[in-house]
């Protein structure tokens, strides 16, 4: 694939949104950080995650840096999304990787005007896993499953899934399922001692609980999926920061291609950047086995498979966890379509 210049930066990209913005490129050219559409900082979320590999490798690599110019990246590091989504609220973070049901949650909470997707990251990569001994669903009654955070992407995908089983588990621990959500580092811990029977988590974590813990995969959540395609992370948008400053959020739209087209040309690199970035965060790395096996789960693009946020939002309206919702306005897509349109890459539609 062809690559834009890797200094181009914010100023440049902006040129690129022309057709959208109606500024021209000698507009664009007198832009500078903190004028019109270019923030002087951005402060962009992330999990320490396999599922938030683009994340990981725009920030190592500097991709993001090379296309914001002078504007200035701040990165902040959350374990789930609804607590990432609560910093969009506040104002704390103006972008974040994050998955769709904490997305979908802070789009109807606000009204539709908090926030928009901007792209996609991931798809797959996530799971049941569950100790040795248990072999079928009704197994798991009476058993403690863990889930990264209440109402987070996999905390839904798991009570949906145990509804459809004929299974309860209501949000204090109780039910015929008792489900503690909690950090996955702490998840990974108790699993190895014998404290909890099973969690739905993503990669590196699903492998992990395989590999380290003697686990084995009871659910593997693409197979609840017509195509076996899910999106499990998004990159989402304050929605007041991206009309204030469209070319800083194209500029780390550029950021995060550069950093997918890279995953697929030097994977072998890019897994060493991304395990090396988990374990500056979390403090241990992912051995080499894990992280194959976990790298085989995981696809990386910029398409948010919006077909099947639909479908996870239904889930969670049918499990309680928002009420009636209108995804209309959710996804503002132009942005990235003008930079796969410039790089000659097929534009990403909405069904």
């Amino acid at each position: 694939m062809k690559r834009m210049s890797q200094g181009m930066g914010a100023l440049a990209v902006l040129a690129l949104l022309s057709s959208t913005t109606g500024c021209t490129p000698a507009d664009s050219a007198e832009k500078t950080p903190g004028g019109d559409g270019i923030a002087t900082e951005i402060r962009i979320g992330y999990f320490p995650n396999l599922t938030h590999a683009p994340a990981i490798v725009g920030i190592d690599k500097g991709f993001f840096a090379s296309h914001l110019g002078a504007t200035t990246l701040s990165p902040t590091v959350f374990n789930a999304g609804p607590a990432a989504i609560e910093s969009l609220f506040s104002g704390a973070v103006d972008m974040v990787f994050v998955g769709p049901n904490p997305t979908v949650n802070g789009f109807v909470k606000s009204q539709g005007a908090a926030l928009r997707v901007v792209a996609g990251a991931a798809s797959g990569g996530a799971g049941l896993v569950v100790r040795a001994g248990i072999e079928d669903v009704g197994e798991l009654r009476g058993k403690t499953i863990a889930t990264p955070q209440l109402g987070n992407t996999q905390d839904v995908a798991l009570r949906s899934w145990l509804k459809a089983q004929g299974l309860n588990a209501d949000t204090e621990g109780g039910g015929d399922v008792s489900i503690k959500p909690q950090e996955n580092s702490l998840a990974l811990q108790s699993f190895l001692s014998g404290t909890l029977d099973a969690a739905w988590v993503p990669e590196p974590w699903l492998s992990r609980m395989i590999q380290e813990g003697n686990g084995h995969l009871l659910v593997d959540e693409k197979d609840l999926w017509p195509d076996g395609k899910f999106v499990v992370t998004n990159l989402v948008v304050s929605t007041e920061f991206l009309q204030k400053y469209p070319a800083s959020v194209a500029a780390v739209l550029a950021g995060e291609l550069d950093a997918v087209e890279f995953i697929s040309a030097e994977p072998e690199e890019a897994k060493k950047v991304v395990n090396d970035g988990i374990e500056k965060i979390t403090g241990q790395s992912i051995k080499p086995a894990v992280l194959d096996g976990a790298w085989k789960n995981v696809t990386f693009t910029l398409d948010p498979l919006s077909a099947s946020l639909a479908k996870g939002a239904a889930n969670a309206a049918a499990i309680g966890f928002i009420d009636k919702f209108d995804l209309t306005g959710l996804y503002d897509l132009a942005p990235l379509n003008t930079l796969l349109k410039a790089r000659g890459l097929k534009e990403v539609q909405i069904p």
